[in-house]
């Protein structure tokens, strides 16, 4: 049996008539850009994440960019955030004209927040925790320091839509919010994309601007902006999978249980915390041979991928940032023990059991 890390064309199956439609009505508009379908997704997603505001950009990264630049953050300031994310959480900072600062990991995967104090000066800025793997970060001790120091908080939700912390959704639990569309997350469109939600009315404002060139209105331009719209046709189809996201969450974290419960004995297995609903856009287990069970479960038919084998301070383009091994030793020792298994919504029972017998077999 083989088993695919992921099976993108099976979601597009299930869902072949309603996205077909969508396209046909994008495409007799004649609206290719801006327009009320993009307005209808964003007031969906707004509904959605519990947010006052959505705002549809060109792609994940872009929507951390974009509220970076509309905090006014750039040359000179600090934001924190955590060195075992995608390569993005930070060089978003960068591109800002701001400098990463790190706070290691929890056993979590996500920002410790116990270690957050010790990084900041007065320099500091915001603070980017990452919902990684679909799990939220411990917004409560987060935002509580961040409103002792001054600072913004600015979600990296790329990997967690839909993920609940007690009574609201991530994209709610902070100044604002990044959501990544990319193919491979939990609501994905069929290219690149990206979402912003906050309750900030003027910070609204400003980035529905920033994204489309500065423009006031046609022939008006306010200030220095972005091109970072969302595709009506991205934005269609984004609406039709808003409608399913619940289930197919709930359904990865059926297959998240599963695996738990059968693994738990044999290797590292996250847990779920009082008070917390992720998404599991990852399901992602720890043991020190890690890559010899990866050559295994690839002799099985089971794919596997590594998410991320080398944290951010300890890449060539972080090197002037003066970081060095030793500095996060839990994200350092993470990188080496990790491994995802596949978990998507489209998998059968069949293939649930293959990945859970091939791993036992291992053993």
């Amino acid at each position: 049996m083989q088993v695919p890390f992921v099976g993108l064309q099976r979601q597009f199956h299930d869902l072949h008539d309603d996205l077909l439609a969508a396209f046909e009505r994008v495409g007799a508009s004649g609206m290719y850009i801006m327009g009320e379908e993009l307005e209808r997704f964003e007031a969906a997603a707004a509904t959605y994440c519990g947010t006052r505001h959505a705002l549809g950009v060109a792609n994940g990264s872009d929507a951390l960019f974009l509220v970076l630049k509309a905090l006014g953050i750039g040359a000179g300031d600090e934001v924190i955030t955590c060195p075992n994310s995608f390569i993005a959480s930070a060089w978003v900072i960068v591109a800002a004209g701001a400098k990463p600062v790190f706070v290691d990991a929890g056993e979590d995967y996500n920002i410790d927040a116990a270690k957050l104090e010790s990084a900041i000066t007065s320099r500091t800025r915001a603070i980017i925790p990452v919902h990684l793997t679909g799990r939220p970060a411990d917004m409560d001790a987060i935002n509580a320091i961040a409103a002792k120091r001054g600072l913004a908080v600015l979600e990296d939700a790329a990997q967690a839509i839909g993920a609940r912390l007690g009574a609201k959704r991530v994209g709610a639990l902070g100044t604002a919010a990044g959501f990544s569309l990319h193919p491979l997350k939990n609501l994905g469109v069929y290219g690149d994309g990206g979402l912003i939600t906050t309750d900030d009315t003027p910070l609204f404002e400003r980035l529905a601007k920033l994204r489309n060139h500065g423009l006031r209105n046609r022939d008006e331009c306010e200030t220095w902006g972005y091109n970072s719209r969302l595709d009506p046709l991205q934005a269609a189809f984004a609406a039709v999978k808003l409608k399913q996201l619940d289930r197919w969450n709930a359904r990865c974290r059926e297959i998240a249980a599963q695996y738990r419960e059968a693994l738990q004995e044999r290797v590292w297995v996250p847990r779920d915390r009082a008070q917390e609903e992720p998404v599991y856009h990852n399901f992602v287990i720890q043991l020190e041979r890690r890559d010899a069970l990866i050559e295994h479960l690839n002799t099985c038919g089971v794919g596997t991928r590594i998410h991320y084998p080398i944290p951010i301070h300890l890449q060539e383009c972080a090197a002037g940032l003066g970081y060095r091994a030793g500095d996060f030793p839990v994200a350092e020792r993470q990188a080496r023990t990790i491994l995802s298994l596949p978990i998507y919504p489209e998998l059968t029972q069949a293939e649930i059991d293959h990945v859970i017998a091939s791993v036992h077999k291992f053993f």
